[in-house]
């Protein structure tokens, strides 16, 4: 790439553009909630473009696989293809820019679905930031509709945590899933939770790959009943998948794990844990403030089918 060039350049992000990228991040994160998804590993850039202008980036968009649903699944299932499109701050309405980049992600999204199974519809989905109103605009006249939104609830971990006791009978562990077998274990209870958008072992790896990764999870007679996932993303902890299946419910197992994963991220000197909910799970929303997570932003979600 010519550094003086002024002609916009298009391309799959590469090693030596990591100081570009990481000042794009810096860029776009200074809007407080902006999502902006991280590059990945070297295998990953295949699904990575990055614009470029006068030696700068000013756009990075990426694609990823996030729901592949298996056989035997309702047929009105829908595997679901993400994208993430930032452009710099003074580029957000350029829809020439966001256009261009947008058809390199759209037919690598057309490629991506070409493997997933043709027994159930993909769906093309995009989340921002409710604040993100021009990005969240220009998907709208793209044609994409409403899916979904998502309180993100944070906790200070400077607070007191409360102390939550394990009812008798259960046994809790930290997790590392070190074979691939305890891995399929894990994403089979995962299925059961959440048949109609599953956990994907690509996306497990990913969430693996983070500082300070662990799962935990609650056992009865040897039976994983419960479970959550934490990890150090940036300078705060994240908490993922909390689940407890059925037939356990309502014991006091759910508060229990969030309880020590507060404390894993606590130990691991964090300052914060972050979350997300549907913003129509009311139940969740509950358990969560019972354990002093609060809301702090909103993530919009919208999606068109990718035919």
């Amino acid at each position: 790439m010519n550094e003086a060039s002024t002609e916009l350049i298009i391309r799959h992000f590469q090693k030596q553009d990591i100081s570009l990228l990481g000042e794009l991040h810096q860029a776009v994160t200074a809007q407080e909630y902006a999502v902006f998804w991280w590059v990945g590993e070297e295998e990953n850039w295949c699904n990575v473009y990055c614009a470029f202008e006068a030696g700068k980036m000013i756009a990075k968009g990426q694609v990823s696989i996030v729901n592949s649903i298996p056989p035997g699944r309702a047929v009105d299932t829908c595997h679901s293809i993400y994208i993430n499109l930032k452009t710099t701050p003074d580029r957000e309405q350029d829809y020439a820019l966001l256009h261009a980049m947008y058809q390199k992600l759209y037919i690598r999204a057309k490629q991506l679905k070409e493997g997933l199974s043709r027994e159930y519809e993909t769906m093309l989905c995009v989340g921002n930031d409710s604040t993100e109103v021009a990005n969240n605009e220009f998907f709208v006249q793209k044609g994409y509709a409403p899916l979904n939104r998502l309180y993100g609830m944070n906790r200070d971990l400077n607070e007191s945590i409360i102390d939550v006791q394990l009812p008798e009978g259960f046994e809790f562990s930290y997790w590392k899933m070190g074979s691939a077998g305890e891995e399929q274990e894990y994403l089979d209870v995962e299925m059961e939770i959440w048949p109609d958008a599953p956990l994907i072992p690509g996306r497990l790896a990913e969430y693996k790959s983070n500082r300070h990764w662990t799962s935990m999870v609650i056992r009865h007679a040897g039976t994983i009943v419960g479970g959550l996932m934490a990890w150090q993303e940036d300078d705060y902890g994240i908490i993922e998948d909390v689940f407890v299946r059925k037939s356990w419910r309502n014991r006091g197992l759910a508060k229990y794990l969030l309880v020590q994963a507060l404390i894993y991220l606590k130990t691991n000197e964090l300052h914060s844990g972050h979350l997300e909910v549907v913003t129509t799970n009311q139940f969740a929303l509950s358990l969560y403030q019972s354990v002093g997570f609060h809301v702090d932003s909103e993530e919009i979600r919208y999606f068109i089918q990718l035919n």
